[in-house]
Protein backbone atom coordinates (compact mmCIF):
# COMPACT_ATOMS: atom_id res chain seq x y z
CA UNK A 1 0.00 0.00 0.00
CA UNK A 2 1.51 3.45 -0.41
CA UNK A 3 1.87 6.08 1.59
CA UNK A 4 -1.75 8.06 2.14
CA UNK A 5 -1.81 11.82 1.11
CA UNK A 6 -3.14 14.24 3.53
CA UNK A 7 -4.12 17.77 2.89
CA UNK A 8 -3.56 20.02 5.99
CA UNK A 9 -6.41 20.60 8.88
CA UNK A 10 -6.81 21.42 12.03
CA UNK A 11 -5.48 19.09 14.26
CA UNK A 12 -9.13 18.41 16.10
CA UNK A 13 -11.18 18.12 12.93
CA UNK A 14 -8.16 15.18 12.22
CA UNK A 15 -8.24 13.90 15.40
CA UNK A 16 -12.19 13.19 14.72
CA UNK A 17 -12.03 12.36 11.92
CA UNK A 18 -9.74 9.37 12.75
CA UNK A 19 -12.28 8.35 15.98
CA UNK A 20 -14.77 8.51 12.95
CA UNK A 21 -12.92 5.47 10.92
CA UNK A 22 -11.77 3.80 14.42
CA UNK A 23 -15.46 3.20 15.61
CA UNK A 24 -17.01 2.10 12.50
CA UNK A 25 -13.84 -0.48 12.61
CA UNK A 26 -14.22 -1.14 16.09
CA UNK A 27 -18.10 -1.81 16.07
CA UNK A 28 -18.05 -3.95 12.83
CA UNK A 29 -15.30 -5.63 13.55
CA UNK A 30 -14.62 -5.77 17.19
CA UNK A 31 -11.53 -4.57 18.92
CA UNK A 32 -9.07 -7.49 18.45
CA UNK A 33 -9.55 -8.36 14.64
CA UNK A 34 -9.55 -4.65 13.81
CA UNK A 35 -5.70 -3.02 12.35
CA UNK A 36 -4.57 0.23 12.79
CA UNK A 37 -3.68 -0.13 8.94
CA UNK A 38 -7.43 -0.08 8.19
CA UNK A 39 -8.26 2.30 10.64
CA UNK A 40 -5.74 4.90 9.08
CA UNK A 41 -7.04 4.19 5.33
CA UNK A 42 -10.62 4.63 6.41
CA UNK A 43 -9.81 7.92 8.12
CA UNK A 44 -7.46 8.88 5.12
CA UNK A 45 -4.65 9.05 6.53
CA UNK A 46 -1.46 7.45 7.59
CA UNK A 47 -0.52 4.86 10.19
CA UNK A 48 2.48 6.71 11.97
CA UNK A 49 -0.15 10.05 11.82
CA UNK A 50 -2.79 8.08 13.86
CA UNK A 51 0.02 6.82 16.21
CA UNK A 52 1.65 10.45 16.79
CA UNK A 53 -2.57 11.61 17.32
CA UNK A 54 -3.86 8.63 19.61
CA UNK A 55 -0.75 6.94 20.72
CA UNK A 56 -1.93 3.42 20.67
CA UNK A 57 -4.30 1.31 20.09
CA UNK A 58 -5.53 0.88 23.57
CA UNK A 59 -5.77 4.87 23.37
CA UNK A 60 -7.90 4.41 20.50
CA UNK A 61 -10.41 2.48 21.80
CA UNK A 62 -10.48 4.65 25.06
CA UNK A 63 -10.56 7.42 22.69
CA UNK A 64 -13.39 5.90 20.87
CA UNK A 65 -15.81 4.95 24.12
CA UNK A 66 -15.26 8.13 25.60
CA UNK A 67 -16.32 10.05 22.99
CA UNK A 68 -19.71 7.88 22.05
CA UNK A 69 -19.92 7.81 25.76
CA UNK A 70 -20.46 12.11 25.91
CA UNK A 71 -22.39 11.92 23.05
CA UNK A 72 -25.41 8.94 24.14
CA UNK A 73 -25.79 10.44 27.83
CA UNK A 74 -25.90 14.21 26.08
CA UNK A 75 -28.52 12.87 23.68
CA UNK A 76 -30.64 10.96 26.56
CA UNK A 77 -30.37 14.37 28.70
CA UNK A 78 -31.03 16.24 25.64
CA UNK A 79 -34.26 14.30 24.97
CA UNK A 80 -35.88 14.00 27.85
CA UNK A 81 -38.54 16.86 28.12
CA UNK A 82 -38.69 18.88 30.90
CA UNK A 83 -42.00 19.96 32.27
CA UNK A 84 -44.03 17.15 31.28
CA UNK A 85 -45.94 14.73 32.71
CA UNK A 86 -43.54 11.50 34.50
CA UNK A 87 -44.81 8.75 31.76
CA UNK A 88 -43.72 11.52 29.16
CA UNK A 89 -40.27 12.57 30.38
CA UNK A 90 -39.65 8.77 29.97
CA UNK A 91 -41.29 8.17 26.29
CA UNK A 92 -39.11 10.74 25.45
CA UNK A 93 -35.57 10.04 26.92
CA UNK A 94 -36.61 6.29 26.30
CA UNK A 95 -36.92 7.59 22.46
CA UNK A 96 -33.91 10.19 22.74
CA UNK A 97 -32.04 6.80 23.88
CA UNK A 98 -33.18 4.39 21.10
CA UNK A 99 -33.28 7.11 18.29
CA UNK A 100 -29.26 7.39 19.27
CA UNK A 101 -28.40 4.00 19.28
CA UNK A 102 -30.00 3.21 15.97
CA UNK A 103 -28.63 6.54 14.16
CA UNK A 104 -24.84 5.53 15.90
CA UNK A 105 -24.94 0.97 15.57
CA UNK A 106 -21.31 1.14 15.39
CA UNK A 107 -20.71 3.40 18.48
CA UNK A 108 -23.50 1.13 20.40
CA UNK A 109 -21.39 -2.11 19.47
CA UNK A 110 -18.36 -0.21 20.85
CA UNK A 111 -20.12 0.79 23.95
CA UNK A 112 -22.13 -2.17 24.89
CA UNK A 113 -20.63 -5.00 23.33
CA UNK A 114 -16.44 -4.31 22.13
CA UNK A 115 -15.70 -2.37 26.05
CA UNK A 116 -17.52 -4.38 27.70
CA UNK A 117 -15.22 -7.92 26.69
CA UNK A 118 -11.84 -6.78 26.23
CA UNK A 119 -10.87 -6.19 30.21
CA UNK A 120 -9.59 -2.84 31.45
CA UNK A 121 -8.98 -0.17 31.20
CA UNK A 122 -11.82 0.13 28.68
CA UNK A 123 -14.80 -2.00 31.22
CA UNK A 124 -14.43 0.72 33.83
CA UNK A 125 -15.06 3.21 31.06
CA UNK A 126 -18.30 1.79 29.99
CA UNK A 127 -19.60 1.05 33.66
CA UNK A 128 -18.94 5.10 34.24
CA UNK A 129 -20.97 6.18 31.32
CA UNK A 130 -23.80 3.16 32.24
CA UNK A 131 -23.37 4.66 35.74
CA UNK A 132 -24.48 7.85 35.16
CA UNK A 133 -27.29 6.95 32.90
CA UNK A 134 -28.53 5.08 35.55
CA UNK A 135 -28.08 7.63 38.33
CA UNK A 136 -30.01 9.87 35.85
CA UNK A 137 -33.04 7.34 35.56
CA UNK A 138 -33.08 6.96 39.15
CA UNK A 139 -33.49 10.82 39.42
CA UNK A 140 -36.55 10.35 36.65
CA UNK A 141 -38.27 7.52 38.77
CA UNK A 142 -37.66 9.46 42.33
CA UNK A 143 -39.31 12.24 40.92
CA UNK A 144 -42.10 10.60 39.47
CA UNK A 145 -42.64 8.64 42.89
CA UNK A 146 -42.86 11.84 44.49
CA UNK A 147 -45.38 13.31 41.89
CA UNK A 148 -47.45 10.66 41.84
CA UNK A 149 -47.37 10.65 46.43
CA UNK A 150 -48.07 13.75 48.16
CA UNK A 151 -44.88 12.15 50.50
CA UNK A 152 -41.53 10.95 49.63
CA UNK A 153 -42.84 7.89 48.03
CA UNK A 154 -40.42 4.73 46.77
CA UNK A 155 -37.63 3.67 49.15
CA UNK A 156 -34.10 4.78 47.53
CA UNK A 157 -33.06 1.07 47.37
CA UNK A 158 -36.48 0.19 45.18
CA UNK A 159 -36.03 3.26 42.75
CA UNK A 160 -32.58 2.50 42.39
CA UNK A 161 -33.58 -1.17 41.64
CA UNK A 162 -36.24 0.20 39.64
CA UNK A 163 -33.50 2.38 37.21
CA UNK A 164 -30.85 -0.42 37.13
CA UNK A 165 -34.28 -2.71 35.59
CA UNK A 166 -35.24 -0.46 33.25
CA UNK A 167 -31.38 0.39 32.11
CA UNK A 168 -30.77 -3.08 31.20
CA UNK A 169 -33.92 -3.61 29.41
CA UNK A 170 -32.94 -0.72 27.30
CA UNK A 171 -29.63 -1.90 26.79
CA UNK A 172 -30.82 -5.35 25.71
CA UNK A 173 -33.26 -3.86 23.50
CA UNK A 174 -31.24 -1.59 21.87
CA UNK A 175 -28.96 -4.24 20.70
CA UNK A 176 -32.28 -6.62 19.90
CA UNK A 177 -33.50 -3.83 17.76
CA UNK A 178 -30.01 -2.90 15.69
CA UNK A 179 -29.98 -6.35 14.70
CA UNK A 180 -34.00 -6.75 13.76
CA UNK A 181 -34.62 -5.36 10.52
CA UNK A 182 -37.43 -2.79 10.05
CA UNK A 183 -37.96 -2.28 14.29
CA UNK A 184 -37.62 1.76 14.67
CA UNK A 185 -36.16 4.04 17.27
CA UNK A 186 -39.99 4.72 18.43
CA UNK A 187 -41.28 0.83 18.49
CA UNK A 188 -38.53 0.02 20.68
CA UNK A 189 -39.30 2.81 22.84
CA UNK A 190 -43.07 1.84 22.86
CA UNK A 191 -42.13 -1.68 23.60
CA UNK A 192 -40.16 -0.65 26.84
CA UNK A 193 -42.77 1.87 27.83
CA UNK A 194 -45.40 -0.96 27.54
CA UNK A 195 -43.20 -3.38 29.22
CA UNK A 196 -42.31 -1.32 31.81
CA UNK A 197 -44.83 1.65 32.74
CA UNK A 198 -47.61 -0.70 33.26
CA UNK A 199 -45.45 -2.00 36.47
CA UNK A 200 -44.32 1.19 37.23
CA UNK A 201 -47.70 2.98 37.07
CA UNK A 202 -48.91 0.64 39.00
CA UNK A 203 -46.07 0.72 41.67
CA UNK A 204 -46.26 4.82 41.67
CA UNK A 205 -50.28 4.53 42.43
CA UNK A 206 -49.82 2.52 45.51
CA UNK A 207 -50.61 -1.07 43.62
CA UNK A 208 -47.02 -3.28 44.39
CA UNK A 209 -46.93 -7.24 43.47
CA UNK A 210 -46.67 -8.74 46.66
CA UNK A 211 -45.08 -12.54 47.18
CA UNK A 212 -46.99 -15.32 48.75
CA UNK A 213 -46.71 -15.61 52.28
CA UNK A 214 -45.68 -19.19 52.11
CA UNK A 215 -42.70 -18.05 49.90
CA UNK A 216 -40.00 -17.24 52.42
CA UNK A 217 -36.94 -17.10 49.56
CA UNK A 218 -35.02 -14.03 50.02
Amino acid sequence: MGAVKTKRMPRAVREQQMLDAAVRIFGQRGYMAASMDEIAELAGVSKPLVYLYLNSKEDLFTACIRREAAALTAAVRAGVGQGLPADRRLWTGLRAFFAHTAEHPDGWSVLHLQARTHGEPFVSEAAAMRAEIVAFVTRLVAVAAREAHRDPGLPEREVAGLAEALVGAAESLATWANATPGVTARQAAATLMDFAWSGLGSLMSGRTWTPPAEDETP
